[in-house]
């Protein structure tokens, strides 16, 4: 499945989100209306009393109350007298991940609905929706615009089809004219956000679900899902499922059901949340349910709502490597624990997948980012990799023996792009080299010293954002020891 191309929606259950999708494939003003019926304004207590009751919280991976960032946004704004600002992040930046374009594309009339709530409860200014500049959705959603008044002023910000640029304050940051990444700090949007106003930032999918219960009222909302978890939850599915699609299905449905409706092979395991996830083995997938607190149960987590099995003949540490590079080249650069320790993590990462250092070195340097960030990306990816250290425990023993898991690494976690057409790794001719170390001041991310002097690194291909680094490597080595050759 390419960057562009949206997978097929499916359902178990009732239709709430998705309803109106088999009949009109696009949901234009009228056969929304027709669907989901009339829809009118809420003053600020009864918005705040409708979320508590529905205990409706964001869908982007977090789960934070979204009335208490109603709330917030509210005293925020009475207390500094000033407007506020209402923020759709229809961005999704995670590369695994499809709902909120699945609904930019078909159902662009919920999220509308859902912020033009939020605008009149907050008497807000103005409203903003980022999108990604892969182009999915922003059509839909100009031209659902166009078809529509809304109660204030509302706008399109592209921004970034990056890992980070999806992050709350990364878009605000965007929205601001900043660059589109976290910012250094840590601060609340409901205090400044837009222009230095309070603003309500949510997650698209948070939008529609807010408009599907305004129109139920919290009690039939209630009447699916688990009595902490009501309502329904869109999963994308990929991965090894050979029906691919974006689910909506009630909280508290069997993840085997999921499973058996996109045809997913058994597997060494299937990750939950996405990039930022927990993996969880075939045998707790099993047992687990659609909802934060039943994928908890088994190790997992359900994040933004994403599920990738894996197919029997795919080594679940490869396909972890794989991720952790990508991630560490995602870094935003601004702190210590992503500039250094991400690039350390996928280092570490690859030795121990590669048999060549034991799991301890990837406990260490997913130590030394886990609370340290200026944003949540570091611990993210330190928790993504420490799950897969624990889940496939067997695989990475049989790594460590040098005998491998005899799967192959076939990509299939959803990357961005092609795979690399021509990776490269690093040789040393022991003959020539001296122990200069100068090629460990060069690119310190992947080479580093033994404790005789001499450079040590990885035997996987070099990452694909530290091959200049390498190739400068290559070049300072006063012995001409080391070289940089293809890897088969």
């Amino acid at each position: 499945m390419t960057r562009t191309t949206v997978p097929p929606v499916a359902c178990v259950g009732e239709a709430r989100l998705t309803a109106g999708f088999a009949e009109f494939g696009r949901l234009d003003l009228p056969a929304h209306e027709e669907v989901h019926g009339p829809l009118g304004p809420m003053e600020p207590a009864d918005l705040l009393r409708l979320a508590e009751g529905a205990q409706l919280r964001g869908r982007g991976g977090a789960g934070f109350p979204f009335a208490r960032k109603l709330r917030a946004v509210l005293e925020s704004g009475e207390r500094q007298d000033l407007s506020a600002v209402v923020v759709v992040n229809a961005t999704e930046g995670e590369p695994a991940s499809w709902k909120d374009k699945v609904l930019l594309t078909r159902a662009p009339h919920l999220i509308l609905d859902g912020a033009a709530l939020a605008a009149y409860a907050l008497d807000a200014d103005e409203i903003i929706v980022g999108v990604a500049d892969d182009g999915v959705g922003r059509d839909s959603l100009t031209e659902a615009l166009q078809e529509r008044r809304m109660p204030v002023p509302t706008s399109i910000v592209t921004v970034p089809h990056r890992f980070i640029s999806g992050e709350g304050g990364a878009l605000v940051n965007g929205i601001n004219g900043l660059p589109h990444i976290p910012p250094g700090t840590k601060r609340r949007s409901s205090d400044s956000g837009v222009g230095g106003l309070p603003t309500l930032l949510s997650n698209a999918e948070t939008y529609a679900q807010l408009a599907v219960a305004a129109r139920l009222g919290p009690y039939e909302y209630a009447a699916l899902g688990t009595d902490d978890e009501p309502g329904t939850v869109l999963l994308t599915v990929t991965g090894a499922a050979r029906r691919a699609a974006v689910v909506e299905c009630a909280a508290g449905t069997p993840l085997r059901e999921i499973l058996d409706l996109c045809e997913a092979p058994d597997g060494p395991g299937v990750l939950t949340g996405g990039y930022h996830g927990k993996w969880i083995t075939q045998e707790a997938a099993d047992r687990a349910g659609i909802s934060r607190a039943g994928l908890a149960a088994v190790g997992g987590t359900l994040g933004a709502g994403i599920i990738v099995p894996l197919g029997a003949d795919t080594c679940p540490l490869g396909e972890t490597a794989q991720v952790v590079r990508y991630l560490a080249g995602e870094s935003a650069g601004q702190c210590g624990p992503c500039r250094m320790g991400l690039p350390d993590l996928a280092r570490a990462v690859d030795l121990a997948v590669s048999g060549s250092a034991p799991v301890e070195v990837v406990r260490a340097a997913a130590g030394d980012v886990k609370g340290r960030g200026a944003c949540s990306h570091p611990d993210g990816t330190a928790r993504f990799a420490l799950s897969a250290m624990e889940v496939f425990a067997e695989d990475l023993r049989l790594h460590t023996t040098g005998e491998g898991c005899g799967r192959r690494v076939g990509g299939v976690l959803g990357l961005p792009g092609a795979p690399d057409p021509n990776p490269q790794r690093l040789t040393l001719d022991w003959s020539r080299c001296d122990g200069h170390g100068l090629c460990a001041h060069v690119v310190p991310d992947f080479i580093r010293l033994d404790a005789n002097g001499y450079p040590a690194f990885p035997p996987t291909p070099v990452p694909t954002w530290l091959r200049d680094g390498a190739l400068k490597a290559v070049k300072v080595c006063p012995a001409l020891a080391l070289r940089l050759t293809r890897a088969e």
